[in-house]
């Protein structure tokens, strides 16, 4: 029975944990690590205001068709308008 207990405690921990890290915040890093951090993960989801956050990707593989990398924009800490992609729609598609 202790030992039942102790995994229930271990798990609900861990859940705890897990569930407690936040989003990475662009406005509390510098536009380099925040484009460094989207090439070295190829997606991430930024928190960029207090109730605000969205995907970015770096590159075309991280968007599900048809979107595609589009040029975006993120405050940082030493940036108001830092250059960044998130998959939206291609400007250039054409009804046929």
């Amino acid at each position: 029975m202790k030992r039942i207990s102790l995994v229930a405690i271990l798990v609900a921990a861990t859940i705890a944990c897990a569930s407690a890290q936040g989003r990475p915040d662009s406005r509390a890093m510098s536009c380099a690590q925040v484009q460094q951090l989207i090439v070295d993960n190829g997606a991430v989801v930024l928190t960029t205001g207090q109730f605000t956050y969205d995907r970015y990707v770096a590159s075309r593989q991280f968007c599900s068709h048809p979107s595609v990398p589009v040029i975006a924009s993120v405050q940082t800490r030493d940036a108001n308008q830092c250059p960044v992609y998130r998959c939206g729609q291609d400007i250039f598609l054409f009804d046929d």
